[in-house]
């Protein structure tokens, strides 16, 4: 046997690794948003200026975080499958031909939990840790 760490113990780090990392954004809404859950394709759509309600009807704001943020980067990569030059890309042609204005970009995660918190009709993202009793994860299928 080798000295250091086995085999099994390797993929047991890496999976707990990766198991970590995909929890490290979640999305949220107010407390008082009537939003239970949502599909990766209506978030993606509302990220994306694709769609400018929720699925019952009520207007959304979504809030993002700055541009090549770790938390910026981890939610469009897990949440919508882009990397941030697509993400750049996608709203440079959209602002360019007049169709659309990306999600007002916030400094952080207490920035983000600030706005949702205080906006019914607000969707935004953040670290699992900075969600306080004003605000409610969903669910993302």
């Amino acid at each position: 046997m080798s000295r250091g760490m086995s085999a099994i113990g390797w993929g047991l780090l890496l999976g707990l690794t990766l198991g970590t990392a995909c929890a490290e954004v979640v999305v949220v809404v107010s407390a008082g948003s009537p939003i239970e859950r949502l599909t990766r394709a209506e978030l993606a759509d509302i990220y994306l200026g694709k769609m400018n309600s929720f699925p019952n009807g009520e207007s959304v704001v979504p809030v993002d975080q700055r541009d090549n943020s770790p938390t910026h980067d981890e939610f469009y990569g897990r949440y919508l499958g882009r990397s941030p030059a697509q993400i750049r890309a996608h709203w440079s042609k959209l602002i360019f031909s007049g169709r659309g204005q990306p999600p007002r970009a916030v400094a952080g995660d207490k920035d983000v939990a600030e706005f949702v918190a205080g906006n019914r009709q607000a969707i935004g993202y953040l670290s699992p840790d900075r969600v306080d009793k004003r605000l409610r994860v969903v669910p993302i299928e």
